[in-house]
């Protein structure tokens, strides 16, 4: 008896920190994308200016 309590009281505390590591990469997947497209945008605004 004091397994199963043992062991509902562990998944009950890591369920919470599990789904909250799987919401911190998507979150560093969606700033890596945000910085790729700004530093292409600026590649793209400096060849603009460089064609003038």
């Amino acid at each position: 008896m004091k397994n199963i309590l043992f062991v509902t009281a562990l998944v009950a505390f890591i369920a919470p920190s599990l789904a909250g590591c799987g919401n911190t990469i998507r979150g560093m997947g969606q700033d890596t994308a945000n910085t790729v497209d700004a530093t292409q945008s600026a590649v793209e605004n400096t060849a603009d200016a460089a064609a003038y």
